[in-house]
C-alpha cells in the first residue's frame, strides 16, 4: 500500500495543485481544509505524513501542530505564506519536521516528502543494537532514550538528531551536515533548523552525561565525559 498524504489547507488551488503532484509519485493523497477537521483525519486515518498550512480558518497550524505533537510523531511540513523567521522558529519548536514558504515550487515540496519518509524507512531498517555513552542509552529499535535509567521524550527529529551524533562519538557536524544527514536532504541557508533541535535537546537531557558541544564556527559534536 502506498504512503498516506494529507494536505491541509484552505486554499483549493494549493491542494489540488499538491495533490497532482505527489499523486504523480505514487502516495495516496487526502486533504482537509481546517484545522478541526485534520485533527480528526489524523487521527482516524493515520497519514504516513502532514502537510500543514500555518494559516487555517478556526484553529491555525501551529495549534494543530500542538495538539498532533501530544500523542503523534508523524511528520509535519509546515506551510507559511510569511517568510518571517520567528514563524518558522515557532512552527519548528512546537514539533515540524520542515516548512516551506508559499509560493512554492511543487517539486520541491515532493522533493522534501520523499526525504522525509525516505529517512524514516531506513531508521525502521536499521541496526537495532543499544548505543550507550556514560549514563545516556538509545534504543534504536524502540526508538526510545533514557538517561540514568530514566526515559526521556523524544520528538522524531530530536532522536534522529542525537542518534547521528552519538553513532559519531567526538566527530564534529556541520549544521548543513546534520541538515543532509537527519532531515535527508541539502536544506542550505536554513541553519536554525538545527540550533532549535540541538536546544531542545540540551534543555530535554540536561543530566546526562555525554554533553553537546558547539563547535563554534563550524558546528556540534557529541562528546563523552
Amino acid at each position: 500500500m502506498s504512503d498516506h498524504v494529507l494536505v491541509v489547507d484552505d486554499e483549493q488551488r494549493i491542494v489540488d495543485l499538491a495533490k497532482m503532484y505527489i499523486e504523480q509519485e505514487g502516495y495516496r493523497v487526502t486533504s482537509a481544509t481546517d484545522g478541526v477537521t485534520a485533527l480528526d483525519m489524523i487521527s482516524n486515518e493515520n497519514p504516513a505524513l502532514v502537510v500543514l498550512d500555518l494559516m487555517l480558518p478556526g484553529m491555525d497550524g501551529l495549534e494543530v501542530c500542538r495538539r498532533v505533537r501530544s500523542t503523534s510523531d508523524v511528520p509535519i511540513i509546515m506551510l507559511t505564506a510569511r517568510s518571517d523567521d520567528i514563524d518558522k522558529i515557532v512552527g519548528l519548536e512546537l514539533g515540524a519536521d520542515d516548512y516551506l514558504t508559499k509560493p512554492f515550487n511543487p517539486r520541491e515540496l515532493v522533493a522534501r516528502i520523499k526525504a522525509i519518509l525516505r529517512r524514516s524507512d531506513r531508521k525502521s531498517a536499521q541496526d537495532s543494537r543499544p548505543i550507550t555513552i556514560g549514563n545516556l542509552t538509545i534504543h534504536p529499535d524502540r526508538r526510545s532514550v533514557t538517561v540514568d535509567n530514566e526515559s526521556v521524550d523524544l520528538r522524531m527529529k530530536e532522536f534522529d538528531l542525537l542518534q547521528t551524533l552519538a553513532e559519531n562519538i567526538g566527530m564534529v557536524f556541520s549544521r548543513e551536515r546534520l541538515l543532509d544527514v537527519v532531515w535527508g536532504y541539502n536544506f542550505a541557508g536554513e541553519t536554525r533548523t538545527v540550533d532549535v533541535h540541538i536546544a531542545h535537546l540540551r534543555h530535554k537531557l540536561k543530566k546526562m552525561t555525554p554533553s553537546i558541544e558547539t563547535v563554534w564556527g563550524v558546528g556540534y559534536k557529541l562528546v563523552a565525559e
